[in-house]
């Protein structure tokens, strides 16, 4: 049963609103509303933890993996699932390119944000959204430290394509008015077997993506990195990972590189120190 922004505002004015006062009573009223399909619709195969890995060595800022993302997507104008920031670290590496896509966090503040559980986290590790049941109050954004999300306040324009297909939590369109919006790690290509599209359209191959469980990720040239070795021995870094998130995005450390190539880039390798 799908119910609508507007039931459940309605709901609130009836009167419930003003006898469960606060978070608590907002939550309590959510549940009488919305059914309780949150265990079902958070089910994927357990035998996968899907994790990122994102070799900043590599990364020369090009937006390949934004375009991707956002023709597969139909991401509205102004939003960006996967945004590209530079970042200056003169004592460090200088100059580099960081890719920003959503850290999947395994203890996620926008999960525990989310009074209608619009917002939920899947077994194989994806935060997934589900527009059916989002009401737009955006305390998801308020409370994810990475600004991996974003809010629809108008209807977004729509192309013939986007509207062809029903709405699926699995590709998270065709959007609408009053939405938050997020990258979901593309669950339909991965039920495909195939990478997620920024990965695979990496034309630095510096995105690989893989099964935490397989201890493996592979980037689109097909080159693979022993998970467990950068995880656990200080080799990658999380962003912000001192807040208690668990984020489920690693990076490979920039090297100084202010002055190489493209070609110089890729002639490197993966994880590779700059000469």
């Amino acid at each position: 049963m799908s119910v609508s922004r507007r039931s459940f505002f309605q709901f609130l004015a009836g009167g419930v609103g003003t006898l469960a006062v606060g978070w608590g009573g907002l939550k309590a009223a959510a549940q009488q509303v919305f059914p309780g399909v949150l265990p079902v619709r958070s089910k994927a195969p357990t035998n996968q933890k899907w994790v990122m890995v994102i070799d900043l060595a590599q990364c020369d800022g090009c937006g390949d993996c934004t375009k991707a993302c956002s023709t597969m997507h139909f991401v509205p104008p102004q939003q960006e699932w996967m945004r590209i920031y530079e970042v200056t670290d003169n004592a460090a590496a200088g100059s580099y390119f960081l890719p920003r896509p959503c850290m999947q966090c395994d203890n996620a503040p926008c999960v525990r944000a989310c009074p209608v559980d619009a917002t939920f986290k899947r077994t194989d590790g994806i935060v997934m959204m589900d527009q059916d049941r989002c009401i737009g109050c955006r305390n998801c954004i308020a409370q994810c430290p990475y600004s991996a999300r974003s809010f629809n306040w108008a209807e977004p324009p729509h192309s013939p394509e986007e509207l062809a297909r029903p709405y699926s939590v699995e590709y998270n369109y065709p959007h609408r008015k009053g939405g938050v919006e997020k990258c979901i790690f593309c669950p339909e290509m991965l039920r495909q077997g195939k990478l997620p599209l920024c990965a695979d359209k990496c034309s630095m191959n510096a995105v690989y993506f893989g099964d935490e469980y397989e201890d493996v990720v592979v980037n689109a040239k097909g080159e693979t990195i022993q998970f467990s070795k950068i995880a656990k021995t200080g080799a990658s870094f999380r962003l912000l990972e001192e807040l208690g998130t668990e984020p489920r995005v690693y990076y490979l450390p920039p090297v100084n590189r202010k002055h190489d190539s493209p070609e110089e880039k890729r002639a490197r390798g993966p994880g590779a120190a700059s000469a």
